[in-house]
């Protein structure tokens, strides 16, 4: 895969882009605005805590700038899926794939799933299927990545660590060449990348984190290492976790959560549910929040706790016009 497009290089995407630039791939960037400007300028810089990156990429707020690609990848916060949907046309041959790196419930998620829920809608995520129809679930590849990343100014992301994991899988669970190939892409740009037959079992591992720390992050405008801090809140993170770990289990995963290992023991950064409060941008309430809780009513799952927080979250956004 040699062509490949990130569709929002925001601090994710930013990320992953200069990654695979730095291993060969040639590189474009859908993105907008000053981040467009510093990047035409400048090119894309991930900071790292022992050096910086740098890479110059082709980039344009207009797909038709950029023609077909071998790899899409969308890495776009939830709420704006339907604008990727009547962008991307102009990037796919009638093979690329395209790699999904987002926060929460896929919209694909019931794509290949079996059982009564197969090829079940989510419309919270993917109103009338306008992401379904444009792009098609055929092309989907899931992925989920654990990297802490932050935009301090156009142009630059500034990564917390060091680190950028994605795990990688079909919805179908078949390990395939294409995406084989992602990752040996990813690989020789210094990330690490595992392919999974497991994507829905690695899609509840990223999210039961974000379950029971973001709440209470995002409602106290925090870090998770305040959190952490407070054995009040610990408490209440246990409890959302284990609300989080019941709807999993219902669907048939089974996930658990190591507070200490999976918050790092207490880390300043802000998860990008806050950045994006504080920024004023689209907030990705639905996909992790309000689907889960859906999925596990259809299981008759009680999460009182993760009602009354997500609740309070949706407060908090409608306050904040968001």
């Amino acid at each position: 895969m040699k062509k490949i497009c990130v569709f929002g290089a925001g601090a994710i995407g930013g990320n992953v882009a200069v990654r695979l630039a730095e291993g060969g791939a040639d590189v474009s960037v859908v993105v907008r605005g000053e981040h467009l400007a510093a990047i035409k300028q400048n090119g894309l810089t991930v900071e790292l805590p022992d050096r910086k990156i740098n890479q110059r990429v082709n980039a344009s707020a207009d797909p038709r700038d950029l023609g077909p690609q071998d790899l899409v990848i969308v890495s776009v916060k939830a709420p704006a899926l339907p604008e990727v949907a009547a962008g991307i046309a102009p990037l796919l041959k009638a093979d690329t794939p395209v790699m999904f790196v987002m926060n929460g419930i896929p919209w694909w998620y019931f794509y290949k799933h079996g059982g009564k829920f197969d090829n079940r809608r989510l419309p919270l995520i993917d109103p009338n299927d306008v992401v379904w129809n444009a792009i098609g679930p055929e092309r989907a590849i899931g992925a989920v990545i654990y990297s802490a990343n932050s935009v301090p100014r156009p142009g630059v992301i500034h990564n917390v660590g060091g680190g950028a994991h994605l795990i990688i899988g079909e919805p179908s669970g078949e390990i395939t060449p294409r995406v084989k190939a992602i990752a040996d892409a990813l690989i020789a740009g210094g990330a690490k990348a595992d392919v999974t037959p497991h994507m829905r079992q690695a899609v509840w591992t990223k999210l039961l984190g974000n379950m029971s720390s973001n709440p209470l992050c995002f409602l106290g405008q925090c870090s998770i290492g305040e959190v952490i801090a407070n054995p009040v809140l610990v408490t209440s993170l246990r409890t959302l976790a284990d609300e989080a770990i019941a709807i999993a289990g219902a669907l048939g995963y089974e996930v658990s959560l190591d507070i200490q290992k999976a918050f790092n023991g207490g880390s300043p950064h802000k998860p990008s549910i806050v950045q994006d409060l504080i920024r004023g941008k689209p907030l990705e309430l639905d996909a992790m929040f309000s689907v889960p809780l859906e999925l596990g009513k259809l299981y008759d799952v009680k999460t009182p706790m993760l009602d009354v927080m997500v609740g309070l979250m949706k407060l908090r956004a409608k306050a904040a016009g968001l």
